[in-house]
């Protein structure tokens, strides 16, 4: 018999640790869902800012509504942009050096559900809008509020997205402060593909 400060360990067995059970072969195992439940409960109340990503390569000129995007670095700036692998800018993207990140006010909803609820596969969405070549040829569209191009300088998976680790080349600061659009006021959009 196995004693721990004078207590009988024999017969006591850990607990698995979160998100796992004992199997009835005494084999720790994942439990199927264990804390997505809760992670996707605590996302759906986020209202995260929305970012329009635009791109070109191969002189297509592509972009899209992107909601998985954030700075990563400080010192070196870096900023991480999610795009699907079943959207037609992910593919455009692929062969791209460059992606333009844009900010819009809520007054230019229209134009950012042009970019969530169209798809560059049956859509040329740089015909129905104003823009114009930025840093690297990268389409920079005119009604941001702010906006920034930056080199791709890694790309990894990320489950059902590729991660495009940026690096800022150059860009326009807002004028002002404004209401961005964020993912409240989206998320009644159709997306042009699913994520």
């Amino acid at each position: 018999m196995r004693r721990l400060n004078g207590t009988n360990v024999t017969n006591l067995r850990r607990l698995p640790p979160t998100g796992f059970q004992s199997a009835p072969n005494g084999k720790t195992e994942r439990v199927a869902g264990a804390g997505s439940d809760a992670f996707e409960k605590l996302v759906a109340l986020l209202d995260y800012p929305m970012f329009v990503v635009t791109t070109h390569s191969d002189g297509v000129a592509a972009g899209c509504l992107v909601g998985f995007a954030s700075q990563t670095s400080i010192n070196p700036p870096r900023f991480l942009v999610g795009l699907s692998t079943k959207n037609h800018t992910f593919r455009v993207a692929s062969g791209a050096t460059h992606l333009g990140v844009h900010v819009f006010g809520t007054e230019h909803l229209e134009l950012v559900a042009l970019f969530g609820s169209e798809t560059g596969d049956s859509v040329n969405k740089f015909e129905r809008c104003s823009w114009h070549p930025g840093p690297a040829q990268t389409p920079i569209l005119d009604d941001a509020a702010a906006w920034f191009a930056g080199r791709i300088l890694e790309r990894f998976s990320l489950g059902d997205h590729v991660g495009h680790l940026l690096e800022p080349e150059g860009g326009s600061p807002p004028q002002e402060l404004e209401h961005w659009v964020s993912f409240g006021d989206v998320r009644h959009l159709e997306p042009g593909h699913e994520a």
